[in-house]
């Protein structure tokens, strides 16, 4: 139920970075022909451009690693037995992984406090308000990591397939 329950919320985060891809995708295009149409450039519309890339991958981690779509060296990779791939996937996972899942998290955490200490805003004049956010999204992207760890290596041990449909 818990793994269940971490796996829907990773699904969740997936989903909203993939609406800050659309986001993203139509502020550039409204900045591309303001600046190149009508000469005018905006500063709020190109932070939300770098903002929506951001989240997209602060965001949608969790998820590609819950459906097993990071990347990897398939050559050595596939030609290993499924137990052999079992294990390195747990060693990936509990060597690499969440090592650096925590330590972004144990770093970023004074960092966000300070943004969020500020309520800190773009250092552009008309830029957005809200950076103090979108720091809290490397703590949302370093906890949802630890939580899909957690899930995976669970699933894993059971000898469950990364594959499968959840």
């Amino acid at each position: 139920m818990v793994l269940q329950a971490i796996e829907r919320v990773n699904r969740g985060l997936g989903r909203v970075a993939a609406y800050c891809a659309i986001v993203m995708m139509l502020a550039q295009v409204f900045s591309v022909v303001a600046r190149y149409v009508f000469s005018f450039g905006i500063i709020s519309v190109q932070e939300t451009v770098i903002y929506g890339h951001a989240l997209i991958f602060l965001l949608g981690a969790a998820l590609v690693l819950q459906e097993n779509g990071h990347v990897r060296v398939d050559v050595f990779y596939a030609g290993l037995s499924e137990r052999t791939r079992r294990f390195v996937d747990l060693a990936a996972l509990l060597f690499f992984v969440l090592p650096v899942a925590c330590v972004v998290l144990w770093y970023s955490w004074p960092y966000v406090a300070r943004s969020w200490s500020t309520l800190e805003g773009s250092r552009q004049s008309g830029g957005l308000p809200a950076v103090f956010l979108l720091k809290s999204a490397i703590l949302v992207f370093a906890v949802s990591l630890i939580l899909q760890v957690i899930a995976t290596t669970a699933r894993i041990a059971k000898g469950e397939s990364w594959e499968q449909e959840r």
